[in-house]
């Protein structure tokens, strides 16, 4: 087994329409070719104790020449991780889910297995992927450190947690100094562990009442942290980053900044792991800060504003991937026993009630998966191009507006990738167990704790409805409608040529006009409270129009691997945007009372 290349469908996308521009934004004209030759590209060491059969880790990997040899190094690194994901962290899962991490003597000890998945991972060099190798990193762009993350998710979803926050190092490297950069970033290409620090008991998602109290020490030159952080994920790591008030007397988000704490430092104990439905694999701690010593990391009073905002966008494209991934377990395991499992005298595949779940299934997998990295490549281009301008030298004017526009479109897909991707992952977890029937209720079968890890994708890093409220204000102004409006007739120009593409095409077409129109009739209600009320609605419409002009896109280009699922999803989006823009259209803000919970 190899949870890459037994899924053609994750490798499509190295070929996305993006790609090149990003290779070429990422490598800067291959300048690093010259200096990491095959030559001076050493094998890692140990692999010999893992069951990879390649001979050497991704971290041995020369640096491109060109396009097709990035791609290939891609494609070798994927490999790697889909070896590694199928025979070692998914084997181990069910350990891992068991076992669960423990707290002893103020540390949070891992799980044993976990130790094992770590080290695989270490001796597969699938650490600092995303960083500069300079600083001993692969220098991989976030479309596939994306796949990388669905991969393992699909092992492991809570193993994913543990390795995938290593892109924490992307914060520090922005924003950071160069003396930090150097001190930290080769330390997490090593495998060292990281964590972002930012829950209090009193500020979930209103983070703006942070109160950790951060205060300068001038005989130690140095900052002091004392308070509780709480529900923080892998909060034992190595290195953290914490968001902390440096501002006496401030109340809001202009008093934060962001710190880099050191765990070789000291300071900082687990006082609790917390006991949860899923991800056991994956501590959830609550961390007292006692005169911890810490480092201040780019400016103060920037660290909400700024710092946590790009944080978060990372890590929310993670779980997008890490809801992919768990959403493909699902369909696998739904798959699997619907061709097994005989009831009437015929496998129950051959029902129309169970082969129109498992259709429905595949189709909320492809549809978001496209949505997943059209969103990253998005990323992609800009992060590349902000960190030539940081690094290297200043862009054209035409690069300028490459930037700006191409930071719109991330900001804008963002929260729809995350959002809709969750919600799919946990969609796809409870239509498994249904397959399974009874069975699917028995904790022997792997679709319950599919079900359990899935609850959590739409609730952590920013709930569905904070993603609506992220993603409205590019509804209501028009954005999505205009970019919906320009992929529709890019999908136009490359699918009318065939008759069947061009019918799909016509009734996603016809969609976008009853959007529009339903987005028309929201505005003219004039009510920040009703747009505010039927704002998951426009949300909803909005994704599936993306996603149904994305997978009919992936399926002209690759019809061997997308054709059934753009079918079969224009046709469920179909039936909810018509059933959602019929609501709008009889909406009555003064009904709303009726919705309005009893006091």
């Amino acid at each position: 087994m190899n949870y890459y290349t037994d899924h053609p469908e994750i490798g499509f996308y190295l070929n996305h329409p993006l790609m090149a521009r990003i290779v070429e934004l990422r490598e800067k004209g291959f300048a690093d070719a010259k200096e990491y030759s095959a030559s001076l590209a050493a094998p890692q060491e140990n692999l010999s104790s893992s069951p990879l059969s390649h001979g050497r880790g991704a971290g041995g990997e020369a640096a491109p020449v060109d396009l097709g040899d990035a791609i290939e190094n891609y494609r070798q690194i994927l490999d790697i991780t889909g070896d590694v994901a199928a025979n070692i962290i998914a084997p181990n899962s069910e350990d891992v889910d068991l076992e669960g991490p423990h707290l002893e003597n103020g540390r949070m000890i891992y799980a044993s297995k976990t130790y094992e998945n770590l080290d695989a991972t270490r001796k597969a060099g699938l650490w600092g992927v995303s960083m500069p190798r300079r600083y001993g990193g692969l220098n991989l762009p976030n479309t596939v450190f994306s796949m990388l993350s669905e991969v393992i998710s699909a092992a492991d979803a809570g193993f994913q947690n543990i390795w995938s926050l290593q892109s924490c190092i992307d914060t520090l490297y922005e924003f950071g100094s160069e003396e930090q950069r150097q001190k930290y970033i080769p330390r997490i290409c090593a495998g060292e562990t990281m964590s972002m620090d930012l829950t209090e008991p009193d500020a979930g998602s209103d983070l703006q009442r942070v109160m950790l109290k951060a205060t300068f020490d001038e005989k130690e030159n140095c900052w002091r942290l004392n308070g509780v952080k709480r529900f923080i994920t892998n909060g034992d790591s190595d290195i953290h980053l914490v968001l902390a008030r440096s501002e006496e007397g401030t109340k809001d988000g202009r008093g934060l900044s962001m710190f880099i704490y050191d765990k070789r430092q000291g300071g900082v104990n687990v006082r609790h792991i917390e006991h949860k439905l899923g991800i056991h694999g994956s501590p959830t701690c609550e961390l007292t800060y006692k005169n911890a010593k810490a480092e201040l990391c780019g400016s103060t009073r920037l660290g909400l504003i700024k710092y946590v905002m790009a944080l978060m966008n990372g890590a929310r494209l993670g779980i997008a991937a890490q809801s992919v991934g768990l959403s493909q377990e699902a369909y696998n395991e739904g798959l699997a026993y619907a061709k097994e499992r005989a009831q009437f005298g015929q496998k129950i595949i051959e029902f129309p009630a169970v082969f129109d779940m498992l259709s429905r299934m595949k189709a909320k997998l492809d549809a978001g998966r496209s949505l997943l990295y059209e969103t990253a490549a998005y990323v992609d281009v800009y992060k590349c191009l902000e960190d030539i301008e940081r690094t290297d030298r200043k862009l054209t004017p035409e690069e300028k507006q490459e930037l700006k526009r191409y930071q719109r479109l991330a900001d804008a897909f963002t929260p729809l990738a995350k959002g809709m991707n969750s919600e799919y992952a946990n969609q796809n977890a409870y239509d498994a167990i249904s397959i399974h029937g009874g069975s699917g209720f028995i904790m022997e079968y792997k679709c319950q704790r599919l079900y359990r890890d899935a609850r959590i994708f739409s609730i952590y890093e920013g709930t569905t409805q904070l993603q609506v409220v992220a993603a409205i204000r590019y509804i209501i102004n028009g954005t999505m409608l205009q970019n919906i409006k320009e992929m529709l007739e890019e999908v136009k120009n490359g699918g009318v040529k065939s008759e069947k593409w061009a019918a799909l095409i016509a009734r996603v077409e016809k969609m976008v006009e009853i959007y529009e129109e339903a987005l028309d009739s929201v505005k003219a209600l004039d009510s920040q409270e009703a747009i505010d009320f039927l704002s998951r609605r426009l949300y909803d419409m909005t994704a599936e129009i993306v996603m149904s002009l994305l997978i009919v896109r992936d399926a002209v280009a690759a019809p061997e691997l997308f054709t059934k699922s753009a079918v079969v999803y224009v046709g469920m989006a179909e039936e909810d945007v018509m059933g959602k823009a019929a609501y709008i259209r009889n909406f009555n803000p003064a009904t709303l009372d009726n919705f309005r919970a009893a006091e």
